[in-house]
């Protein structure tokens, strides 16, 4: 496992030097400052929906590639959708197929900890949600927000202890629905996870495909769960992410509480717009 310090940035630097005649408030609040840098640390976090591995109409298996576009990103936790669990046939079909479930085979040795969600179970196998971290993952639940019919949709939750953080982070990995009202009810039960299992000083980090093409989502969690999306905070509006290749619809998010995005970014065509359907979003989140 990495050194743990190793995985921990500090986001600013403040050096305080009074003169003799310096005011005292003035010393004091530097001295304020100066404290409240040394506790500040940023975690660089990466959301994307990898399509079960394949590319576009499932035309190519293209996991090992995606790995090593995820491993270039240098992210402390990653937020992974539509992650195939296990399938039956597909080994058999794919010479490059792992043996290992995908997010086990994604994680490798860069990322010792993980977990996974599962949400949709088929004839040959299952695929869901999945968080790789570099920080000790010390308690995980999967909740089924699924409304009706076929899709089967879920929310990731795990629990991240920082070296010499008092307080656990939360993370949270979302994929709703592409129906409007079964989306407004998955956010509604999403809100309710956070008021009932996050405590309310904790920082709090949920990124995934919310499927908001209609820009629902900011006001309903905002008011809902104090939750602010980073792409609106630094930008005004959430980024486009959809389809990879040329992104009109601003489908994928990074929302935080009690953290502050600083960064985010949309990752760049090459090679990801081969990799997958959606472009992968990035941000440092300080705590």
């Amino acid at each position: 496992m990495p050194n743990s310090k190793s995985l921990i940035k500090v986001t600013e630097t403040v050096t305080v030097i009074a003169s003799p005649s310096a005011d005292a408030d003035v010393v004091v609040a530097a001295q304020e400052a100066l404290a409240t840098a040394a506790r500040t640390f940023s975690i660089k976090v990466l959301t994307v929906n990898i399509h079960k591995g394949f590319t576009f109409f499932n035309r190519k298996f293209i996991l090992p590639e995606l790995r090593e576009a995820v491993r270039s990103v240098g992210a402390d936790v990653v937020f992974l959708q539509e992650v195939t669990g296990s399938h039956a046939k597909h080994p058999d079909k794919f010479d490059n197929y792992p043996d290992s479930p995908h997010y086990e085979f994604l994680a490798d040795t860069i990322w010792p900890q993980f977990a996974y969600g599962r949400n949709a179970v088929y004839t040959h196998g299952d695929h869901g949600n999945a968080i790789m971290s570099k920080f000790p993952i010390v308690r995980y639940e999967n909740h089924d927000v699924s409304i009706s019919g076929p899709e089967r949709r879920g929310l990731l939750h795990c629990e991240l202890h920082i070296p010499g953080h008092k307080v656990n982070v939360h993370a949270i990995c979302v994929h709703l629905s592409l129906t409007e009202a079964h989306r407004t009810k998955q956010m509604d039960m999403l809100c309710q996870l956070v008021h009932k299992a996050v405590p309310v000083h904790a920082p709090l980090v949920v990124a995934g495909d919310f499927n908001d093409w209609r820009h629902r989502a900011h006001r309903q969690l905002a008011e809902g769960a104090a939750l602010h999306e980073v792409f609106v905070q630094a930008h005004g509006h959430p980024a486009r992410t959809f389809p990879a290749r040329l992104p009109l619809l601003r489908l994928d998010r990074i929302y935080v509480r009690n953290a502050i995005g600083h960064a985010p970014m949309v990752l760049p065509s090459k090679p990801w717009s081969h990799l997958s359907d959606h472009a992968p979003l990035a941000a440092e989140i300080a705590l």
